[in-house]
């Protein structure tokens, strides 16, 4: 793993109707079957992981992710771009204000989908 600060930090504007700006602080280069785990402040946990075919974005979203107080969204914006959204279970209303505000729709809670095993 490498990880190049960014200093000073990148800032810049996303959001077509409602401006954010994003603060950029460092790139992370991954080897194969090498993870990042981003904490949150509640102590939830989001892996990022690197394969040789390409990358787990997510924990289990049926398991670890649900176990984190995380709901998992599948949203797309209005220019037609999709994201993976994982949501605090106790932040849910500010999500959906989030959305609302700036013109998103969800395409699927993936939280809500059961498979057999």
């Amino acid at each position: 793993m490498h990880i190049d600060e960014i200093n000073p930090v990148r800032k810049f504007d996303v959001g077509a109707s409602k401006k954010i700006t994003i603060s950029h602080f460092a790139n992370i280069t991954l080897n194969a079957d090498e993870q990042v785990t981003f904490v949150g402040v509640g102590g939830e946990e989001v892996d990022v992981v690197k394969k040789d075919w390409g990358y787990y974005l997510t924990p289990s979203i049926n398991k670890r992710l649900t176990n984190f107080n995380l709901n998992t969204f599948l949203v797309q914006n209005s220019r037609g771009n999709i994201y993976i959204m994982a949501v605090e279970k106790a932040s849910m209303y500010k999500f959906h204000e989030y959305i609302k505000q700036t013109n998103q729709r969800v395409i699927i809670n993936l939280s809500d989908i059961y498979c057999a095993s």
